[in-house]
């Protein structure tokens, strides 16, 4: 194997982490994106199905939805923190 697979095998660990890495961080913004996009569509939902009482609750569910987006970004930094 020689000095060439040892550093490949070195390089390997250190792209898994960095893969890992990426990979917590892009879903998180996808995870913040979603939490918003269905805040939205449920509060728009029960305005227009529901309740017929526009734009009511779409506004109050879009709001939980991005204050469920912050608590995803504060615990993400409360993770990263721990390591």
């Amino acid at each position: 194997m020689g000095a060439f697979g040892q550093v490949l095998f070195v390089m390997k660990n250190e792209t898994k982490k960095l893969f890992r890495d990426l990979w917590y961080y892009s879903s998180l913004s996808f995870s913040i994106a979603l939490s918003v996009i269905i805040g939205l569509g449920i509060g728009y939902w029960l305005d227009t199905r529901v309740f017929h009482t526009s734009p009511w609750f779409t506004l109050i569910f879009l709001g939980l939805g991005v204050i469920a987006g912050f608590r995803n970004i504060y615990l993400a930094v409360q993770k990263s923190r721990k390591l």
